[in-house]
């Protein structure tokens, strides 16, 4: 397999997981990234590393950070963020995918990037359902502070180590979905261990 195709899809992969935590994180890194010349974009997605485009989601990300520090409004907009994530993991991975012609390049977009996005959004909110039940909500400022870092940290790492960055992802989501899996045996068969 070619090294450009496996690093682009290691690129979207990290900055799709991020898009999980957060929407617009990523795309202003991505944005920055593209605007410096650091990550190249594919045909037509050009207007990612605009001006205007960094102003945007610069202005996006200081509003949806700000926000899920707001008791109430934070569990509110993870159930709007979780369409958001998934269009932002899908057109992150598709921005940076060398793959000729449109409809196969969107589609492996969609189902990669689109995919991790929302296993890692579906964690999340997760993580803030369990985070509400057991304490009110007055834990979850740190949850949020711990995503926020997540999707700061992924975006930032996936440009200088994407191949890493994309093993722990892909790593920690096949984890999660064991420990879940087994959970679930475990409701369904409680004297078996």
């Amino acid at each position: 397999m070619n090294l450009e195709i496996v690093t682009a899809v290691a690129i979207g992969i990290g900055l799709a997981a991020s898009a999980g935590f957060r929407v617009f994180v990523p795309m202003l890194v991505a944005s920055v990234a593209a605007h410096l010349g650091v990550l190249p974009l594919q045909d037509g997605f050009g207007w990612l590393g605009s001006t205007p485009a960094m102003i945007c989601f610069g202005t996006a990300t200081v509003v949806e950070i700000a926000a899920y520090y707001i008791p109430v409004v934070d569990n509110f907009l993870d159930s709007i963020t979780t369409p958001l994530a998934v269009g932002a993991g899908a057109l992150l991975m598709t921005s940076v995918l060398p793959i000729e012609g449109g409809l196969l390049q969107w589609v492996t977009g969609f189902i990669v990037g689109g995919g991790i996005a929302g296993v890692v959004q579906g964690g999340s909110m997760l993580t803030r359902l369990l985070s509400t039940g057991v304490s009110g909500g007055t834990a979850n400022p740190a949850v949020a502070t711990g995503e926020n870092a997540a999707a700061v940290g992924t975006s930032i790492l996936t440009l200088f180590i994407p191949l890493m960055v994309a093993s722990a992802v892909l790593i920690l989501i096949i984890a999660g979905f064991a420990l879940l899996r087994r959970r679930l045996f475990r409701r369904r068969h409680p004297g078996v261990t």
